[in-house]
């Protein structure tokens, strides 16, 4: 009895070879099942609720929203905090010069983080010593000035928030209308060199030929003025392209060396 109870099923040939064809049919069966149940539709059903263009484009929003960025008045594409650093900022922030505070250096940003974001950002509206307003680039929006001062704020340890992004006025949406066609604006040296120059060249930091100082220009005017034109676009020493101002025209650049020229001869 007790021998019986251990005997194997299988008895014959017959069943050994039906078990052995089972153990390899059934699982190829199961694995084309499945296959056929993925490639059908039934997982990632296009007629799905969740696949329709409204879904999908919720899903994708944030995304999207992220690549595009924020827009003002006229739909004017706002730059990113580090994107107006290194097209206005970076003449004087990234070395220090007229006693910018250097990016990243926490024992220059110290006191003035700690004076609070408000603040921070109305010197950087209304200018202060060498600094102009708005850093010298008066196309910059408030908006885009903050971005800036939060960017540079939180790379010496800040925690600034980021400014929310106002809604347009009517006045704004009438300002950014269609306007009649005129003759392209004529570049204004001086007013070039009060809104970017006046950074080094007002003072002479950092071995810049000071407005008007005859002696400072002799060496420079030696070479022509084709070759100052050549620094001023494509920076010199301390001096960056375009004085660190990469939204003037070449016109804007040349406009602003003349200034200077003149008021040194």
């Amino acid at each position: 009895m007790s021998g019986n109870s251990h005997e194997s099923p299988i008895r014959t040939p017959k069943q050994l070879v039906t078990v052995l064809v089972l153990a390899f049919v059934v699982p190829i069966i199961l694995i084309v099942l499945l296959s056929q149940l993925a490639t059908s539709g039934r997982i990632f059903d296009k007629d799905s609720p969740a696949m329709s263009p409204e879904e999908v484009a919720k899903r994708i929003k944030p995304v999207a929203d992220a690549a595009v960025g924020a827009t003002g008045p006229g739909g004017k594409t706002l730059r990113t905090g580090e994107q107006i650093y290194q097209a206005v900022c970076t003449a004087c922030h990234s070395t220090g010069v007229a006693k910018a505070p250097k990016f990243g250096d926490k024992r220059d940003w110290g006191p003035r983080i700690r004076g609070g974001q408000k603040a921070l950002v109305q010197v950087a509206l209304k200018g202060k010593g060498a600094m102009p307003p708005r850093g010298g680039a008066s196309d910059l929006t408030n908006f885009e000035v903050e971005r800036a001062v939060v960017y540079m704020a939180n790379a010496s340890g800040a925690q600034f928030k980021e400014p929310a992004v106002a809604a347009p006025t009517a006045q704004a949406a009438s300002a950014s209308a269609p306007k009649s066609t005129s003759a392209p604006a004529v570049a204004d040296g001086k007013k070039v060199y009060e809104s970017t120059c006046i950074n080094c060249h007002g003072t002479g930091v950092a071995n810049a030929p000071k407005f008007g100082d005859k002696k400072a220009w002799a060496m420079h005017l030696m070479h022509g003025t084709d070759h100052l034109y050549e620094n001023a676009l494509k920076g010199l020493g301390a001096m960056p392209p375009r004085g660190g101002n990469l939204t003037l025209s070449d016109a804007d650049v040349k406009a602003a060396v003349d200034y200077m020229v003149r008021a040194a001869k």
